[in-house]
C-alpha cells in the first residue's frame, strides 16, 4: 500500500529521517479526525521494519519482516489502543509494553510502537508511558496518534517531535472521492467535502454508510419544524437515537448557513449548498440576532456531549427552540 494523495509532503519529511539517520525516538502525528494518521503511521513503521525498503521510502513487501508483518506476527512491532471501543488505554497495558521494551529489539533494526489514540491514555497511562520517553531503549521509536493533541499532558508533548497532518483542499478531496467510489456524482462529492468537514476518509465513509441520504430526512424534519407542521419533541424523540456528534454538526451547520445567506454569497461557499434555497427562505423569515442566539446555544450543547445529559433531552431544547423561533402561518 501507499501513503494517500494529501500525505505526500508527511512521507517526503518522514522519508527525510531516516535518509538522514534522524529518526525520532518519538513522533507525535496530529490531524483532524479522517485524514489517515493511523494509516500514515503505519506506513512508516512497515517502512523501518522492512529489510529491503523501495526507493520510494515505503516497505518491499517481500522479504521475511514484511511477510512477518503480512501475519500480524512481527515481534518489533507493537501497537496499543483501547481494548474496547469508548475504553482509555490503561496503566495495565502501559506497563505491559514498559516491560517489553525491556528486552532487547528480535531483528537488526528498528522496533516500533504505535499507540492510537494516544489522548485515549487515562492518567494513570500517561504518567506510566513517560518512562518510557524518559528512558528511551535501544533502537525504538514511538508513534503517537491522536485527533486532539491538546489532550496530552504537557509533559508528553515535550518529548515528542510533531508532525502535523493538514486537510488537503476541496479539489483533491473531490478527486480522490471520485476515483474511490466511480458512481459518486460530482455534486454529492462536494456535499460529502462539506459533511465531513475536509476529511477524505470521513467522506467516503459517508458516502459508503448513506449519511447523505440521512441527513436530507433530518433536514426536512427540520424544516417541518420550521413550518410548524411535526412537533420538536416527536422529533427528538427519533434524532435522539441517532449519531449525536454528526447531528449537532449538521444543525450547526445549517444555522451557519442561514446567516451567510444573508449576504451575498456563492453557493459554494456554504457547508450545504444543495440546500441553498431553502436556507434561503428560511434565512429570510428570521431574524439574524435569533440565528445567532441559535448559533451560541449550539455550541454550548456541542460541548454538552461530553457530559452525562440526556441526549433527547438535549435536541428538545434546540427543536423547541428552533420551533419558537419560526413565525406561525
Amino acid at each position: 500500500m501507499s501513503v494517500l494523495p494529501w500525505q505526500q509532503p508527511n512521507w517526503a519529511h518522514l522519508c527525510e529521517y531516516r535518509a538522514q539517520n534522524r529518526v525520532p525516538q518519538a513522533l507525535l502525528i496530529s490531524g483532524k479526525k479522517g485524514l489517515g494518521k493511523q494509516h500514515l503511521a503505519q506506513q512508516f513503521a512497515f517502512s523501518l521494519l522492512c529489510v529491503k525498503p523501495q526507493d520510494n521510502g515505503l516497505r518491499c513487501g517481500h522479504c521475511d519482516r514484511c511477510l512477518l508483518l503480512n501475519a500480524q506476527t512481527h515481534p518489533d512491532f507493537i501497537e496499543i489502543s483501547p481494548e474496547e471501543p469508548g475504553k482509555t488505554i490503561t496503566i495495565g497495558q502501559i506497563r505491559s509494553l514498559v516491560t517489553r521494551l525491556t528486552l532487547k529489539p528480535q531483528f537488526e533494526s528498528w522496533r516500533v510502537v504505535i499507540v492510537s489514540p494516544a489522548d485515549l491514555m487515562n492518567k494513570a497511562a500517561a504518567n506510566a508511558f513517560l518512562k518510557c520517553l524518559e528512558e528511551p531503549t535501544e533502537r525504538t521509536v514511538i508513534l503517537l496518534v491522536t485527533d486532539k493533541p491538546a489532550h496530552l499532558p504537557a509533559t508528553i508533548m515535550s518529548r515528542c517531535q510533531k508532525l502535523a497532518v493538514a486537510r488537503p483542499d476541496k479539489a483533491t478531496v473531490v478527486t480522490w472521492l471520485k476515483q474511490q467510489n466511480k458512481e459518486l456524482l460530482p455534486d454529492d462529492a462536494m456535499i460529502l467535502y462539506g459533511l465531513a468537514q475536509g476529511s477524505p476518509l470521513l467522506a467516503l465513509d459517508y458516502a459508503r454508510d448513506g449519511t447523505l441520504a440521512l441527513r436530507n430526512d433530518c433536514f426536512k424534519a427540520w424544516m417541518d419544524i420550521a413550518k410548524q407542521r411535526r412537533h420538536p419533541v416527536i422529533i427528538a424523540e427519533d434524532w435522539y437515537k441517532l449519531p449525536e456528534s454528526s447531528l449537532i454538526f449538521w444543525i450547526t451547520s445549517w444555522i451557519i448557513d442561514m446567516i451567510k445567506c444573508r449576504y451575498p454569497i456563492k453557493s459554494d461557499w456554504l457547508y450545504n449548498p444543495d440546500l441553498i434555497e431553502s436556507l434561503q427562505e428560511l434565512s429570510l423569515q428570521l431574524e439574524l440576532k435569533e440565528l445567532y442566539k441559535l448559533y451560541d446555544l449550539m455550541l454550548v450543547n456541542r460541548q454538552r456531549l461530553n457530559t452525562q445529559i440526556n441526549k433527547q433531552t438535549l435536541f428538545e431544547e434546540i427543536l423547541i427552540k428552533w420551533f419558537e423561533l419560526n413565525p406561525s402561518k
